[in-house]
């Protein structure tokens, strides 16, 4: 029973320092005059570390007429990229360029960080012209 118990022991332990599953996904708010969403964080460093700078006000601007984008006030780790989203991906084109994605589409090496999926209607940001966000944790 001991031999089992010790492993175990380790297991939590290494669970709770990591993080574990209760910290797998973050839901935040993302305020506007247009209307709010919240959306889920994934798992990954970059997103971690955008949730510890909540809250944030951030300036973004039409692009390509499927995406919203702002600069970040500091520079998110590194994270795996992929070049495909869809509607309500929440992305990090470069290290400080945030991203709300209100079509899908594909985007050219070397890709997106995926930080998260809005779950409310992202069609609120389907407008040409600049919109300021409050972003914050989900209450």
């Amino acid at each position: 029973m001991k031999h089992i118990a010790a492993p175990a022991r380790i297991g939590i332990l290494l669970t709770l320092l990591m993080g574990g599953p209760a910290m797998a996904e973050d839901r935040i708010r993302i305020a506007s005059d247009w209307g709010d969403v919240t959306a889920n964080l994934t798992g990954n460093v970059a997103a971690r570390a955008l949730s510890a700078m909540l809250p944030l006000t951030i300036e973004m601007d039409d692009h390509l007429r499927q995406e919203k984008t702002g600069t970040l006030p500091q520079a998110l780790p590194a994270a795996p990229r992929q070049r495909a989203f869809s509607a309500g991906t929440l992305g990090l084109w470069s290290s400080g360029d945030f991203v709300i994605y209100y079509r899908e589409g594909r985007v050219p090496p070397p890709g997106i960080v995926v930080l998260g999926q809005i779950d409310g209607d992202v069609s609120i940001f389907d407008r040409p012209g600049k919109v300021t966000i409050t972003v914050d944790k989900a209450r």
